[in-house]
């Protein structure tokens, strides 16, 4: 059995994200115990040089290096390649002899031509790497910056980028200016949350994480409060089955069903029984009782006719939790069904219609809010919810904040958020996801999780993760229904690496 205290696939650490600041505070903290800035700088430009190596065969390359520390890192790289034997062309935005600190050094060992920083430089190139800015920029590109930078998206020559694409805020992913899709990107010690979040995920290429002998001791210092998701976070506690395990201890879930329509709900009592909850029930509107009566053999039927007889459901303490929102549709007896859950005190996971109800009164809903509650919004049902500034990041923690929940912002970085301030970007989502009523296949595994006793923030990053792992499986083709049938092969996968 594999030791999780060194096996780096599950260690929380190696999950941990740095903003460009905290990133800055790393080197700081290194150097403080002696190892030398120049060094954390050549160990950065010399893996450039090999990572470009091993992914091309050799050919002319330009590298365009900028004022700063990221330029720095690209005359190492240039360096390297030339000894290497590599046609080398390097150019430089600005003058070297305004270089300071490290890369003024970098820069007075590189024996080459300096070019002139214009469009000319890319004529001939087989290969470029983007080492003008990289993800501390704070503002947008102009001048022969923003010319170049159009000039790479234009020509499409492969491009491998230092830390990030240049005109990329490494802390939100958002694009200052401009930016050319790499094809690889390096970068040093952990990423940056912009290497996750959209667009700047989608112009990163291949993402590297290089060691540059920064040691994982400055996490201590540094306390990072977000971290890409993945086993690390939580497969610690992951309610495995147990051989002494019933059906009851493994927790019950209610799922409020639909009147007009039925299909959404049923799938999340499909994906609650799949991901563990020992026993699902339906709560069943009295009109459409026989269609989940004669649908569902993994579930309890319960019909029910009103408000009063949804309360006397909840009443029953073994249903530990509570899902609302999938196809229970919009509009005052949702309200009523939601507050009447939370009034409970019980775990809820609460998504679509259940969130869009209380669009005109959040405040109403948040202030019910008085256990474990997890919500599961996408973009739209979010902004009718909540209205901040900021990027993807800071919008959840807000939320979060406000709402006293975790809350999950889906989309293809999907965000989870905790109240006090931790967050996880999620990027194992593939694009097939982007069908109908997979957010409802998400909630049930949410609340089959927090049935079995995982933390609200625990439960809901692993519950997306394994979502999008099972997409994975499935693979080209999936509809929603099959996410939950995916499941058990994922899990088996997992549990295989965490015994093997």
């Amino acid at each position: 059995m594999s030791d999780l205290s060194t096996d780096k696939r599950f260690q929380e650490g190696e999950l941990a994200l740095l903003t460009p600041v905290q990133m800055s505070d790393a080197d700081r903290a290194a150097e403080a115990t002696g190892i030398d800035g120049f060094g954390l700088m050549e160990a950065a430009g010399s893996a450039v040089a090999v990572a470009v190596g091993a992914r091309w065969p050799m050919r002319p390359v330009t590298v365009l290096c900028g004022p700063g520390n990221n330029g720095g890192d690209g005359f190492v790289a240039a360096r390297h390649l030339a000894a290497a034997g590599w046609p080398v062309k390097l150019a430089l935005l600005g003058s070297r002899e305004k270089l300071t600190g490290e890369a003024a050094h970098a820069a007075s060992l590189w024996k080459g031509p300096l070019a002139p920083f214009g469009l000319e430089i890319l004529e001939g190139a087989g290969i470029v790497i983007d080492a003008i800015f990289g993800a501390g920029l704070s503002r947008p590109l102009d001048g022969n910056a923003l010319e170049l930078v159009g000039s790479l998206k234009a020509n499409r020559i492969p491009i491998c980028a230092v830390d990030v694409p240049s005109g990329l805020d490494g802390a939100s992913g958002m694009v200052l200016g401009a930016a050319a899709r790499a094809d690889l990107t390096v970068t040093f010690f952990r990423k940056k949350p912009g290497h996750l979040l959209y667009p700047g995920r989608g112009l990163c290429g291949d993402i590297l994480v290089v060691d540059i002998g920064i040691p994982a001791t400055v996490l201590d210092d540094i306390a990072p409060n977000t971290w890409e998701n993945g086993p690390g976070l939580w497969l610690a506690g992951y309610p495995w089955p147990e051989p002494e395990s019933y059906k009851y201890k493994r927790g019950e879930v209610l799922i409020l069903g639909g009147e007009a329509i039925t299909g959404a709900s049923r799938m999340t009592v499909q994906a609650a029984s799949r991901a563990g909850a020992g026993m699902v029930t339906l709560a069943a509107p009295a009109r459409v009782w026989s269609i989940y009566a004669t649908s569902l053999i993994n579930a309890i039927v319960h019909r029910f006719d009103g408000l009063q007889e949804f309360e006397a459901l909840l009443a029953d303490v073994r249903r530990n939790v509570i899902a609302i929102g999938p196809g229970a549709g919009v509009g005052s007896s949702t309200r009523q069904m939601v507050l009447a859950a939370l009034a409970t005190g019980r775990a809820a996971v609460l998504d679509a219609d259940a969130l869009t109800s209380f669009a005109e009164a959040p405040q109403d809903l948040f202030q019910a809010i008085a256990g474990s509650c997890v919500l599961t919004p996408h973009a739209g049902e979010f902004t009718r919810l909540f209205h901040f500034e900021g990027d993807k990041v800071q919008r959840t923690r807000s939320a979060a904040s406000e709402s006293k929940a975790v809350v999950v912002l889906k989309d293809p970085d999907t965000v989870i958020a905790a109240p006090d301030g931790r967050a996880i970007i999620n990027s194992n989502a593939p694009a097939q996801l982007a069908t109908g009523g997979t957010g409802d296949v998400l909630t049930g595994f949410v609340a089959a999780l927090l049935a079995q006793g995982m933390a609200p923030f625990e439960a809901a990053a692993a519950a997306v993760w394994l979502h999008g792992a099972a997409a994975t499986e499935f693979g080209l083709g999936l509809v929603a229904e099959d996410l939950p049938n995916a499941l058990p092969g994922v899990l088996r996968k997992l549990k295989a690496r965490l015994d093997g």
